[in-house]
């Protein structure tokens, strides 16, 4: 195996190359692509300067979102420095090099496997992420509504039995913030899908892997930390907006993947207006307890 990590960034280059230095000293890292989503910071002069035997640094002709930045990545991994596995990696991202080994052996061992991810340490949100079956287009309305996804979770999740006394277990979907996918099975699949620009990337990729025969892997011996939205928070600033981006990002999904018709979409438009009305409510109320407290003496 020659294994690359994929790292993509937009106007975030302190933390882009804090993960590079991190990452660099890992033996069983072969090389490291930095692909720079055409920052209109100073991001690629500064990542330029990280250019060494091991790390490459490449740019895209626009800010195509997460899909088309890792794609190119990985196309340059595979076609220029000959990789056969890939780990996509957010820049926000820490794991130690025994998590990679741990991948490492579950391709060796499971030919069918494209692609493994380990158990994600959410900073922000806290609990752990573990992976998702596909859903349908009930369970995707639910899951993408910040009260719905709680009162549904377990039916929107798999069983706790489903990880209990394991030490790794197949999963549909897995959360892309770090995963290693095998090089030929990710090319065969198509990659991601770049007419989405950020959020619902997981799913695509994992409806693409089982279309095509491939199975996905969550490792959960393994953890990582991810610092959740300190890089899309700097790329798509304010909740309404990155909300905005996820209610166009799965209708795109439902659209082309799960094939919903015409009521099924004015449904969708409905729900993700009753989502907007609990997020300002949400903010309203945050906001007058913020006010109460400042008149306590």
């Amino acid at each position: 195996m020659k294994i690359n990590c994929v790292i993509v960034n937009y106007n975030d280059a302190d933390t882009a190359i804090c993960l590079v230095k991190r990452i660099h000293g890992f033996e069983s890292l072969a090389g490291i692509v930095v692909v720079d989503n055409a920052s209109a910071d100073d991001s690629w002069e500064r990542l330029k300067a990280l250019e060494d035997e091991k790390v490459a640094v490449i740019r895209g002709d626009r800010n195509g979102g997460y899909g088309y930045g890792n794609n190119l990545g990985v196309r340059y991994a595979i076609g220029t420095n000959q990789a056969t596995h890939v780990i996509i990696a957010n820049p926000d991202v820490e794991f130690a090099e025994r998590v990679i080994l741990a991948m490492s052996r579950i391709f060796k061992s499971h030919p069918d496997v494209g692609a493994v991810a380990p158990v994600m340490e959410d900073m922000q949100y806290g609990g752990l992420g573990r992976g998702w079956p596909l859903r349908g287009f009930a369970g995707e309305l639910l899951a993408m509504g910040p009260i719905s996804r709680r009162l549904f979770k377990r039916a929107l999740n798999y069983p706790e039995s489903h990880y209990r006394g394991k030490k790794a277990v197949y999963a549909d979907a897995v959360h892309g913030s770090m995963l290693m996918v095998d090089g030929g099975a990710f090319l065969e699949c198509g990659g991601y899908d770049e007419h989405i620009f950020l959020y619902q990337e997981e799913s695509v990729l994992a409806w693409r892997m089982r279309t095509n025969g491939y199975r996905t892997v969550v490792l959960l011996t393994e953890t990582y930390i991810h610092r959740h939205g300190t890089t899309i928070s700097k790329a798509c600033k304010g909740q309404q907006i990155r909300q905005r981006l996820r209610h166009e990002s799965l209708m795109y999904y439902m659209k082309n993947y799960l094939y919903i018709n015409k009521l099924e979409e004015l449904i969708a438009r409905v729900w993700f207006q009753g989502i907007f009305a609990e997020i300002r409510a949400a903010a309203k109320a945050e906001k007058l307890i913020e006010s109460i407290k400042k008149m306590k003496p």
